[in-house]
């Protein structure tokens, strides 16, 4: 499969119902999600990898994910409206023995993985709502996928974050994300804002 047609298919599943923006629910873009998933399978982090998706939404990461030879993919999600959605665009590609659906707040999730992917919150609704996506993955795997603003501020804690807790940047990738209006405090009826793709690595510990 190319990254193209990737691209297409996750970009045909179905999205949130009615999103909530305490949750700051947005839907992965396909091309943003087969960006993602495309550089993690070119590393040999999807194909017959166990992964977990923090945040899972709609599913539309592990969908991917599982598209790309996964083994089995956790897709960890708090809200039950999303996760119904994701059992039925599950269902529609026909994976569902490979995507294991989990409502759970992802704090609670505890089984170790090889590989994360993830959509977690920007933070704009609610600041620092992303840590726990970070701190939950930092814990559970070695290598992460994850997605956030391409703002200077958001760089510079991102690098001290993972630095602080053990972990490298091995790659970064900026790409475009559309956001159509779907709260009431959007002023636009299409938002383009631009956020970074990265892969975190756990830091091989220094001899002495």
């Amino acid at each position: 499969m190319k990254k193209k047609h990737l691209a297409m298919i996750l970009s045909k599943l179905r999205g949130f119902e009615n999103p909530k923006s305490e949750l700051e629910q947005y839907r992965t873009p396909g091309n943003v999600a087969a960006e993602l998933l495309w550089l993690a399978y070119s590393l040999d982090d999807v194909e017959d990898k166990v992964i977990a998706d923090l945040g899972a939404g709609t599913g539309v990461l592990s969908i991917g994910a599982c598209l790309l030879g996964a083994e089995k993919v956790y897709a960890v999600e708090i809200d039950e409206n999303a996760l119904r959605i994701a059992e039925e665009n599950v269902k529609a590609l026909g994976v569902e023995t490979c995507v294991e659906l989990i409502l759970s707040d992802v704090s609670f999730f505890d089984k170790r993985v090889n590989t994360v992917i993830m959509n977690p919150p920007f933070g704009s609704q609610n600041p620092k709502a992303d840590r726990p996506f970070l701190l939950k993955a930092f814990e559970i795997s070695k290598v992460i996928y994850s997605i956030h603003l391409a703002k200077p501020e958001v760089r510079k804690f991102i690098e001290a974050f993972v630095r602080d807790n053990g972990f490298i940047i091995t790659h970064r990738l900026t790409v475009d994300f559309e956001i159509p209006a779907q709260f009431f405090f959007h002023r636009k009826r299409l938002e383009r804002i631009k956020v970074d793709i990265y892969r975190f690595e756990r830091a091989q510990p220094t001899e002495r």
